[in-house]
């Protein structure tokens, strides 16, 4: 791919709800080398007070023939992901998509086959990967304080009893919580581990009136090791955000990442304190009392910047589409297990496979 003819790059964002308004638009404006150019959105007024300075478009169609723009971000409801991220490609676009990437495996595959044809960049934005918590125990993990790894447990909770009255909460595809944090929880595991041999998984719909799945419970099987991903909007007391048990000890982080704490109040990123992280790491390795260790700062803006850089031919894709492919195998067989009640293997070709063992984007 050939170098874009100007920097800063220009970027139009479909979609101003929560991603779009909480992360996207703030981590793009915050990003060097980086202009968020426009918005597509019927919230014009709400656009125009944040962002004075964009062009604000009532449909993406729109936004897609702004004759400027060299990316585009889908930050739309999960079941328009796959159609606006093939429209934006054919219309000659990078694409970032938001978690989840799509609602199905088939329309994973399908997008990924046409940014290759297109000749685009397209990336799922998986911000988690940038979180203190994640950066910290994978730093751990990578420097063997705690030997090999045999056991990880993932959790994301939040304790939110009244269903509400939106796309997320409903039965429809894509929606739920698993589909809301899970793509966070897969995608980190897949990270640090790779792909699974089997994996097996509990949904449920604990809340009274719930129409979607509230509760997961997911068990990731590698060989001799176990990954368990939680997430339940029914925990008012949620246990820690990581625990890692390995041949030499466990580590503890129990407090998660501060970034969307601190968009959500208002902090820009890039502001003083961005990213800190109190809450230590705790190391347990025999000793009477655990050993603690700063937590990294998470600064989410490095995804943007690397996919910056790939298009500007100086570095490579964060999150390339055979990764965003293998995650949607991990989701959808996860939903298969648990109607099945069983332990399945993910429907991975051999040559994803190998597209995932080579990096291949």
């Amino acid at each position: 791919m050939s170098a874009p003819p100007r920097w800063p790059l220009r970027v139009g964002l479909v979609g101003y709800g929560f991603a779009g308004r909480t992360f996207h638009a703030p981590l793009i404006n915050a990003t060097p080398g980086l202009e968020l150019a426009a918005v597509c959105s019927r919230q014009r007024d709400a656009v125009l007070h944040d962002w004075p300075q964009v062009t604000v478009t009532p449909t993406p169609d729109s936004l897609f023939a702004l004759p400027d723009l060299d990316m585009v971000v889908i930050a739309t409801p999960n079941t328009t992901h796959a159609d606006l991220a093939i429209a934006a490609l054919r219309a000659g676009l990078h694409v970032v998509v938001d978690k989840p990437f799509t609602t199905t495996l088939e329309q994973a595959r399908t997008v990924a086959r046409v940014a290759r044809k297109q000749g685009r960049f397209l990336s799922v934005f998986q911000n988690r990967r940038w979180d203190s918590d994640f950066l910290g125990i994978r730093n751990l993990i990578a420097t063997g304080q705690v030997g090999r790894v045999t056991e990880l447990e993932s959790r994301m909770d939040r304790f939110r009893p009244l269903v509400r009255e939106r796309w997320r909460e409903t039965d429809a595809a894509g929606s739920g919580l698993w589909f809301d944090l899970g793509p966070h929880l897969a995608d980190q595991a897949l990270h640090l581990f790779g792909l699974p041999d089997l994996v097996q998984a509990s949904l449920a719909s604990l809340r009274d009136n719930a129409r979607g799945d509230d509760w997961a419970q997911v068990l990731l099987i590698y060989g001799e090791r176990r990954v368990s991903l939680h997430c339940s909007l029914l925990a008012a007391w949620a246990g820690p955000r990581f625990v890692v048990q390995g041949t030499r000890g466990t580590i503890v982080k129990r407090q998660a990442d501060q970034q969307e704490n601190q968009l959500r109040a208002g902090m820009r990123p890039g502001d003083p304190g961005w990213g800190a992280d109190p809450d230590d790491m705790l190391v347990f390795d025999g000793a009477d009392t655990p050993r603690a260790l700063p937590a990294p700062p998470g600064d989410q803006r490095i995804y943007y910047a690397m996919l910056r850089d790939a298009i500007m031919g100086r570095g490579h894709n964060p999150v390339p589409p055979i990764q965003a492919v293998a995650l949607m195998a991990v989701m959808e067989t996860c939903l298969e297990s648990s109607q099945r009640q069983m332990a399945l293997p993910l429907p991975l070709t051999e040559r994803e496979r190998q597209d995932w063992l080579q990096g291949t984007p």
